[in-house]
Formats: C-alpha cells, sequence, structure tokens
C-alpha cells in the first residue's frame, strides 16, 4: 500500500510496521456466519487523518467495529506498538482509543454535560473541568445547551456531542463513522470545520469512514477504498480525489 505521498496503488503492496499508531494486518470480520472483511490491510500514522472509503456494503463500518473490538475478529491489530485484537471496547479507550459509532450513540436521557462525564469515565485527573469547557468552546452549540437533554437536540448537534464526547477521553486515535449521516450540507460541512480545527490543534489522528467522497478526501491526507470487503485502492487522498476514473470506478462521483 502507499503511504502519504506516494500517489495512488492497487492493494497488495507491503506494508512496514515502524512507527504506526494503527496497523491492521488480513482483518477479517463478519456477523453469523455471513463473513464481510477479507484480508483488510491499512495503517494510520501518529497525528494522521485517513479515510476509508467504499460503497454501501462494502464493509467500512465493519472495518471500525472490528478495530475498535465492537465484534469478534481474526488478523492482527496493533495499537501503539501493542495486538489489541479481541480487546474490550472499553479497554480500548483506556489505552487511548475511541469510536464515534454511525448513529452517534449519546445517551439521550442525559444532559449535554453529562454526556461529556461520561467520555471522561476512563480519567481521574484534574483537568476533566477544564476538557468539558474546551470542547463547549471548540462546539458553541454545545456550550449554549449543556443542560439540555440530549435527546432533545438535532441531529448536527448530536453528532457534535458524539464528538466531543469522545474527545473526552483523550483520544490518540479517534475513529468516526458516517459523521456526515442524516445532516444537512451546511452542517456537515461545520462538523468537517471543526474536526479539522481539533486533529490540528491536539494532534489526535482521525480513521474516517464517510459516504461523502469528496467531503472526506478534503479532510484526509490519506484513502483507502473497500470494494466487498477488500481494500482495492490506497493512496495519497488528493490523488484519488483528482481521479475522475477512480472516483467513477469506486466511488460513486
Amino acid at each position: 500500500m502507499s503511504s502519504a505521498g506516494d500517489g495512488v496503488s492497487s492493494a497488495g503492496d507491503g506494508v512496514s510496521s515502524a512507527g504506526h499508531l494503527l496497523e491492521v494486518k488480513t482483518l477479517g470480520a463478519g456477523y453469523g456466519i455471513v463473513e464481510v472483511l477479507f484480508g483488510v490491510d491499512l495503517v494510520v500514522d501518529q497525528g494522521e487523518v485517513v479515510v476509508v472509503l467504499g460503497a454501501n456494503g462494502a464493509g467500512k463500518t465493519t472495518t471500525l467495529r472490528a478495530i475498535s473490538g465492537m465484534i469478534a475478529a481474526t488478523g492482527q491489530v496493533t495499537f501503539l506498538g501493542e495486538s489489541v485484537l479481541g480487546r474490550r471496547p472499553d479497554q480500548l479507550v483506556k489505552r487511548g482509543m475511541a469510536h464515534v459509532p454511525q448513529g452517534r450513540g449519546t445517551v439521550t436521557s442525559l444532559t449535554v454535560e453529562e454526556n461529556l462525564r461520561i467520555g471522561a469515565f476512563v480519567r481521574s485527573d484534574e483537568q476533566i473541568e477544564s476538557d468539558i469547557e474546551q470542547w463547549f468552546e471548540a462546539f458553541p452549540r454545545l456550550g449554549e445547551r449543556r443542560d439540555q437533554l440530549a435527546g432533545s437536540m438535532s441531529g448536527g448537534e448530536q453528532q457534535m456531542l458524539a464528538i466531543a464526547r469522545a474527545l473526552m477521553s483523550r483520544p490518540k486515535l479517534l475513529l468516526l463513522d458516517e459523521p456526515s449521516l442524516g445532516l444537512a450540507p451546511l452542517v456537515t460541512h461545520e462538523v468537517f470545520d471543526r474536526l479539522r480545527e481539533i486533529s490540528t490543534s491536539t494532534g489526535t489522528a482521525v480513521l474516517l469512514v464517510e459516504q461523502n467522497a469528496n467531503l472526506a478526501l478534503d479532510f484526509a491526507a490519506r484513502a483507502y477504498v473497500l470494494e466487498a470487503g477488500r481494500i482495492v485502492l490506497s493512496g495519497n487522498a488528493a490523488d484519488l480525489q483528482g481521479d475522475a476514473a477512480i472516483q467513477k470506478a469506486y466511488l460513486g462521483v
């Protein structure tokens, strides 16, 4: 597979394990007797933004679920130099990996602030209060609604809350599954603007699954394209974005 700056390559090239924050090799996963992933390989480096693209049913969400321990998987998942395949999601959060699943997953019966406090469940330091205020500043709508029940907010506001809640664990890697799903275009751009600012300011690496290919490629440094549970292309996001034939063949745009 290619690394940043190497252009676009087909699947099958070797990947060095040196220095990667996350390294996934020959990942397989599915649901019951239905296999979805067939030997997925990918890497994410420190502070890097990487996107996984593909059509509906390609296996994008399953990839994130397998990496984050939500479903059983085979192969290798190495995070911060340690094998983490088979670890529970809460163990991975403590290790520094946070997952914002598709559908956001906010606790709708709790307030905005209470949701943020849940996000800090792995911490016992004295900076929790200051971090809550930090994310209220980064997402002003959340600050305005800190005492409001999460379930009464709009979809865009709940997406912002889900991201802020995940960031309360101070992750080294943030997994994001379809953050634009169900959002109006203006709200989607606002969410991605905040994500870009956060990734730049905190150095948090991001592994993103997203249907909006052009928006995701504009946000990411590198990209992988999944087709029927296999990586078929990888490369520099700008190169993929600029190749009309690739976009038509694999991304439907």
